[in-house]
């Protein structure tokens, strides 16, 4: 009978000490991990969304937001159109030309965009995407703030006094962003493969009576 309240002593014991150690090193995982006691996730995991690094948030918002959809260039596949990726946010091919089109009908009733989406045609004349790219042809000379204030306010190269940012770039909607969303995607385009492609300046609506 001693023995066997003994025996179940040390069992409780031992059960016991395996829960303690078992919580011990779950606690230590959570913490490893980023999460608190309640399961919580702390403040250097919530920075940058998540990710590991402020440029990998940056490509997770390019992606999620469809930058690439007027920026890069697209090729031909047995799907159909795709992003060229060798030429990922280069904007608009310098030697492209303009899609072919009946400006003055397009501007009075609709738009239109060329093959590669990186031209658009509206009421507002002609709008080529920009070269997102370290490049200096691209934003490779741009500061954090041009950035930002390109996004914010519309301004084209974030220049407060310079011109308006023209559609279809849906600046309305993106200056919603966060500051640290906003600054995460530029860290990840001044990260990005520098590509050389001027861009052409935008055209102004034939109506304007002004063509270049």
């Amino acid at each position: 009978m001693k023995k066997h309240s003994i025996y179940s002593c040390f069992l409780l014991s031992t059960v016991w000490v395996f829960s303690q150690c078992s919580e011990a090193s779950t606690e230590n995982d959570m913490q490893k991990a980023g999460f608190d006691s309640a399961g919580q996730q702390g403040p250097e995991q919530l920075k940058n969304g998540g990710y590991a690094s402020q440029i990998e948030f940056g490509e997770h918002l390019v992606l999620s937001i469809g930058c690439h959809d007027c920026h890069t260039p697209k090729m031909v596949t047995e799907k159909g159109l795709e992003p060229d990726f060798s030429r990922a946010l280069s904007g608009h091919p310098s030697k492209m030309p303009p899609p072919d089109v009946d400006r003055a009908e397009l501007e009075k009733k609709g738009l239109t965009a060329s093959d590669h989406f990186t031209a658009w045609v509206g009421p507002w004349g002609i709008s080529y995407a920009a070269n997102l790219t370290s490049d200096k042809t691209g934003i490779g000379t741009w500061q954090e703030q041009n950035f930002i204030t390109s996004i914010r306010e519309g301004k084209h190269k974030g220049i407060a006094t310079g011109r308006d940012v023209l559609p279809p770039m849906p600046w309305p909607m993106y200056r919603n962003l966060t500051d640290e969303e906003l600054k995460a995607i530029f860290a990840y385009l001044k990260s990005t493969k520098p590509i050389q492609n001027t861009v052409p300046p935008p055209e102004p609506p034939v109506s304007a009576g002004v063509q270049k």
